[in-house]
Order: C-alpha cells, then structure tokens, then sequence
C-alpha cells in the first residue's frame, strides 16, 4: 500500500508518497508526541525493519499524517499503532520545522506538530514488534546526558528536539 503524506512540492501542498518525499527531501507534515510520567519520558528503539533509522532510539512516537488526517488524529492512531497505548489526553505543544539527514540519502525536512501527554503510573503498552524493538522510561536529564555521550544511538530529530526546542515540548528552559 502506497502512504501519501502532505508535502509541499511546486509551490502547494500536495499527497506525495512517502519515500519520495524522504528521497527528495521535500518539506512535508509530521507529528511528534512525547509521553511524560513526572520527570520521565517515554523514548523507543524503532525497530530493525524501518526503512530509515533502524535500531535508534526516538522520542515516544513521530510519523506523518496521511493525505488530509487531522495531526491530533494522527498522533493519537500512531501511539496505538506503534505502542498499543489508548486514551491518553494529548497537548498540542507547538509547531517547529527541521532538516535532518537520516541515512541512505534520505532526508526528514519536517513541520512538525509536536504533543505531550502526561502518563498514569499503571500505563499499558503493548509494542508492535514491526515499529518498535524496546521502550524505556528516562528523567528528562538522564536523556539529555545519554544523547550528549552517545549520539550514534539516537535519531537525529530526537537530538534536534532536546538541543532546540526542549522549552516549547517539555515547557521548561533548555
């Protein structure tokens, strides 16, 4: 099944495949959600099978919208889809663009609606092994700290997100 996602291509906003866009590094919608129980986040180690950034780990969860989805839909389907996770309240935070080389001469160039949601200590996940290899929950400064030492582990937008835009997700001074 073919994914078309909202792009920009020629001037307008347009469904565009979704490898053609990573391939192309067209400028295209996204979303990222961040779960938070307290000082902890919820990050995820995506899976071996992703065509781009196999193996790293990544907030809890980040995709496109499909042509014409709604971003807090969207965000809520793939918290679902990636991580069996359902009825969480979610929070727009804001609206921030990046350009991130993601390997393969692919490119994320990604205006992204970024949400949180705060966790309830008894939250069930039931990862879907095709999205998502492991989950951890780690203090927000233990992250910082890990990306900083070991950044090959890490997605280049997760390391985006903490280095420029930590104050507009986590609502706190980077």
């Amino acid at each position: 099944m073919t994914t078309l996602i909202p792009a920009w291509s020629e001037g307008s906003l347009l469904p565009v495949e979704k490898l053609k866009v990573h391939r192309l590094g067209l400028r295209h919608k996204a979303v990222s959600v961040f779960v938070l129980r307290g000082n902890e986040v919820l990050i995820q180690r995506r899976a071996l099978g992703k065509y781009h950034t196999p193996g790293l780990w990544a907030n809890t969860c980040c995709t496109h919208p499909e042509w014409q989805e709604p971003p807090l839909d969207c965000a809520n389907r793939r918290l679902r889809e990636e991580l069996g996770i359902t009825n969480l309240a979610l929070e727009y935070r804001d609206t921030i663009e990046y350009r991130a080389d993601v390997g393969d001469r692919l490119t994320e160039h990604e205006v992204v609606d970024l949400f949180t949601a705060a966790a309830p200590e008894s939250l069930t996940m039931v990862p879907n092994p095709n999205e998502v290899m492991d989950t951890d929950w780690m203090s927000y400064d233990l992250l910082c700290e890990k990306v900083e030492r070991f950044p090959q582990l890490f997605t280049p937008w997760l390391k985006i997100y903490l280095d420029e835009h930590s104050s507009r997700i986590f609502g706190h001074a980077s």
